[in-house]
């Protein structure tokens, strides 16, 4: 027997999440914003900022030569659907208060590399298909070939706060890698 539960998260500000990517109407991160004493990147048309406690620093998208992704928790979207159901409930009951997950972002310039600490914004794990759209939308950041403008414009503009279904999450970040 299968029990469906309506969860309703309310979030201070609006954001959506979009593969690896947490869209507000002003900004755009990799993995969740983060507070208090969290770590993120944010991206910019201009470049990656390191913010939080711990990590600071700031590279420009033309001194970027690579951007790779580690230890992300990916699922089959089955296998992310049980889970987050099954790690929802368990932490409503348990009464939640755990750190989400992190993952590392390294940024590599001629001169330096960076190993930058993000938190997870999904609960469970991303899906794979978005996890690799979103790895494909940040190699096209470092070559020049899309703008996080785009992201940042469909946030201010269609985002309106709201994480949109699967199918709707992929065909924006196949878009916004393709464009």
């Amino acid at each position: 027997m299968f029990v469906v539960l309506d969860v309703l998260v309310v979030l201070e500000a609006p954001v959506a999440m979009i593969g690896l990517f947490w869209i507000t109407k002003e900004s755009v991160y990799v993995g969740a914003e983060p507070e208090g004493y969290g770590r993120g990147v944010r991206l910019t048309p201009e470049g990656l900022q390191a913010v939080g406690t711990g990590q600071e620093g700031f590279w420009s998208w033309a001194d970027v030569r690579e951007v790779t992704v580690h230890d992300v928790q990916v699922r089959s979207s089955t296998r992310w659907l049980v889970n987050n159901v099954m790690d929802t409930v368990l932490d409503m009951a348990a009464g939640g208060g755990e750190a989400p997950p992190a993952f590392e972002l390294h940024v590599r310039t001629d001169e330096e590399k960076a190993e930058l600490t993000v938190y997870t914004a999904a609960v469970g794990g991303y899906v794979q298909s978005e996890y690799e759209l979103s790895v494909a939308l940040l190699n096209r950041f470092v070559d020049g070939t899309a703008d996080v403008a785009r992201l940042l414009e469909w946030g201010s503009v269609e985002g309106d706060g709201v994480t949109p279904w699967r199918a709707a999450r992929e065909a924006l970040l196949t878009s916004w890698a393709s464009a």
